[in-house]
């Protein structure tokens, strides 16, 4: 039996209309779903027998982490809810040397309204996880080590498109890094190069950072996913 409270149930009673009976859709937020029977309904609570749980089959095989440099104010709440929709598996926010947008010290309430546009987009587009957002990271300590690709959209990039270095191979963590509203320093595109990260070009248009990430990360997806 699965104990659905809070905000879940308004939902399922007053928006969807749900009541005993009606079969809806259970997921642990690890990658396991199940399809389960509402038994009771309350003011503040659902009851629900669950079927046995199995695999997500909405989830990418590979793990994607999107390094978003801070763009302006109400961008990022849509970046978040995009790449979830898309399939990535967590959002780091970042801070550059040209970042418009200054964090205060409240940004972790901030993370917070993040994570909660996550948790909404996965629920909308069935995910079997929902998406982390990490805590505010400077460029020069991205945790690169722990990834096996390392993609950098550089507009400076003349050579190299997105294409084919993803033909090259790529490993199962991957990392896609977006500059800000007024794209990298050339001295950060050397450091983060410099740490094993690959310069794209995502084409010969110029992309807003809202719109490259998403861009970015459904390419890829179309590239390396069945």
């Amino acid at each position: 039996m699965v104990r659905i409270s809070g905000e879940d149930v308004r939902h399922i009673t007053k928006v969807l209309r749900l009541g005993i009976g009606d079969p809806v859709e259970l997921c642990d937020g690890q990658g396991l779903v199940c399809v389960g029977e509402i038994v009771k309904t309350s003011a503040d609570e659902v009851l629900v027998g669950r079927g046995a749980w199995h695999l997500s089959d909405t989830e990418p095989k590979h793990h994607i982490t999107l390094m978003q440099c801070l763009p302006k104010a109400g961008k990022m709440e849509s970046i978040v809810q995009k790449c979830v929709e898309l399939g990535v598996s967590a959002i780091l926010p970042l801070l550059s040397a040209r970042c418009v947008a200054v964090p205060t010290r409240d940004f972790e309430k901030k993370r917070l309204r993040y994570a909660r546009v996550a948790r909404e987009a996965a629920k909308q587009s069935k995910r079997g996880i929902v998406p982390e957002v990490l805590p505010l990271c400077a460029l020069d300590v991205l945790p690169l080590s722990d990834f096996d690709t390392v993609l950098l959209a550089y507009e400076e990039e003349r050579e190299t498109t997105l294409r084919p270095a993803l033909r090259r191979g790529v490993g199962q963590r991957i990392a896609l890094i977006i500059g800000p509203e007024g794209g990298f320093a050339p001295a950060e595109a050397v450091l983060l190069q410099g740490r094993g990260a690959v310069a794209v070009s995502l084409g010969p248009r110029i992309l807003r950072t809202e719109t490259a990430g998403p861009a970015m990360l459904a390419q890829l997806l179309y590239e390396v996913e069945d």
